[in-house]
């Protein structure tokens, strides 16, 4: 359930007004009681205490679609797509879609150089808190020895069960699994009625879907049976590797509503049997308010919130899976877009998109280590902590929604956010500020932050108390030496 706000005016949040994730329901953990498949049974589950503390995740984009590597992980929908440029990619180079078809890229998918645990290792070397694959996309094929579809990664392709192998090397680097679910889209993502094709052919329902005449892809409207089988197919995920969280894509709400009732039900009923906090994502309007954890696509909160969220962006700009002309983001957009979102109460999940053979390009590994190696000095600032009373300052305005990632500019030295934890208030500085940083969000006008309830002020990774001032106009810090840091600056202003 999404925490309410309260202060805390104990004397270790001098800080002033700091605002505190608190479940409602004084005392409520997630074993108190079994729950209902009923609304109002399911917004009372708690978020888990663990999401609130992670701030940062990994997970991944890997399946058949990274055999073509082109364009996007929707290259298994739009090569069915005549005039498509996936289409047209896809006659030129495999021939027409009655002999060469989605299905038979799968032997093709071999991921002979996957190793998870070296998967795992850098994953933590990042910094995440956790990790876990895409489960299943919408093409259809199950990245887990499934029982319910012989289309899975343990049957072909790999013949692996990729999802058990992550599960295994996650845990045993001591971060949180988690699993991400996209099948409610399968319904009508290929053209089963289309004869001239493979994906109509019946042998194949269970990788393509059932038929669906012309037009379901814009109205989607699953049958029954559809909706039995995909929520089978997350309940043997949840009784396979039990993973802390769940993530939704969007169109959840396509499946009828008493199937997702009984799947979260199911699912937190299992985490309290486990004896271990759960937690489900979903977006837009997919589960009513307090049922889960509201996600974001490639966009974030304008502002701090009252509840936890999570916003999930791949490291790509243009595609969530390997595709041969990436563009990926730099080092210090991913630094500074986790600062802006953990300073709103949210999280981030990060997408990476590995090749199709296993390995997880060069640049992208570059990039996890230069986050991993940011939050070695600045974690403190990022773990466990909360927001202030007020997320921010700066010129740099952030549109707020999905999809609104493309539209934020780079931020600059004079975009500053703050978190805060124990008695200690950290302002981050999205770059370098030059020898004096002026934070006109702290002042001698807020009494609870006088000067003398300022104990010191230190920059992290810098082992010297700064020399400050404070007055009507702000709060001044001398600079140290700029040193080895990167990308963005912590002030920890420690206070009495």
């Amino acid at each position: 359930m999404h925490p309410t706000f309260r202060c805390v005016t104990a004397t270790i949040m001098a800080v002033g007004s700091l605002l505190w994730a608190a479940s409602p329901g004084a005392g409520e953990t997630q074993g108190d009681r079994p729950y209902e498949p009923t609304w109002e049974s399911l917004t009372k589950h708690p978020d888990p205490k663990w999401f609130a503390d992670a701030r940062f995740g990994i997970y991944f984009h890997w399946g058949v679609y990274s055999v073509p590597a082109y364009s996007s992980e929707w290259y298994s929908r739009n090569m069915y797509i005549g005039g498509h440029p996936a289409n047209k990619h896809h006659l030129e180079k495999h021939g027409p879609l009655s002999r060469f078809g989605y299905k038979d890229f799968i032997p093709m998918f071999k991921a002979e150089k996957f190793d998870p645990d070296e998967w795992a290792a850098l994953f933590k070397k990042a910094g995440a808190q956790f990790a876990g694959p895409v489960a299943e996309h919408a093409d259809g094929f199950a990245m887990w020895d499934s029982k319910i579809s012989k289309w899975n990664a343990t049957n072909m392709g790999p013949k692996r069960d990729i999802v058990g192998a992550m599960e295994k090397a996650i845990r045993k680097q001591d971060m949180k699994f988690i699993t991400t679910f996209h099948h409610q889209w399968l319904w009508a993502w290929y053209p089963t009625y289309d004869k001239t094709c493979d994906a109509s052919n019946p042998e194949y329902a269970d990788l393509y879907g059932p038929f669906v005449p012309k037009g379901g892809f814009s109205k989607p409207e699953p049958d029954p049976a559809f909706c039995e089988r995909w929520e089978a197919k997350v309940k043997e995920v949840i009784d396979k590797y039990q993973p802390d969280l769940i993530w939704f894509d969007s169109r959840l709400n396509t499946i009828h509503e008493p199937y997702r009732k009984d799947l979260l039900a199911y699912y937190y009923n299992q985490g309290a049997k486990w004896g271990r906090e759960v937690g489900v994502t979903y977006k837009g309007k997919d589960l009513p308010v307090g049922a889960g954890i509201v996600d974001l696509e490639r966009g974030r909160m304008s502002g701090l919130t009252e509840y936890a969220w999570l916003n999930d962006d791949s490291i790509d700009w243009k595609s969530w899976c390997d595709i041969q002309d990436a563009d990926y983001k730099s080092a210090d957009r991913l630094v500074d877009g986790l600062v802006d979102i953990v300073s709103k109460n949210g999280n981030l999940l990060l997408n990476i998109p590995p090749k199709a053979n296993g390995e997880i390009p060069q640049p992208v590994k570059e990039r996890l280590l230069e986050m991993g190696a940011w939050l070695a000095v600045n974690g403190e600032a990022i773990y466990g902590t909360r927001p202030w009373e007020i997320f921010g300052e700066g010129p740099t305005k952030v549109k707020e929604g999905s999809f609104g990632e493309q539209k934020i500019g780079d931020f600059t030295a004079a975009d500053i956010r703050f978190t805060t934890k124990g008695n200690a208030l950290y302002a981050i500085c999205l770059d370098w500020p030059g020898k004096e940083l002026k934070i006109t969000s702290i002042n001698s006008t807020n009494p609870l932050l006088a000067k003398e309830k300022i104990a010191s002020i230190r920059m992290l990774g810098a082992d010297k108390h700064l020399e400050w001032s404070l007055d009507g106009d702000g709060l001044r810090i001398v600079t140290p030496e700029r040193g080895n840091g990167k990308y963005a600056f912590t002030f920890k202003i420690a206070l009495k």
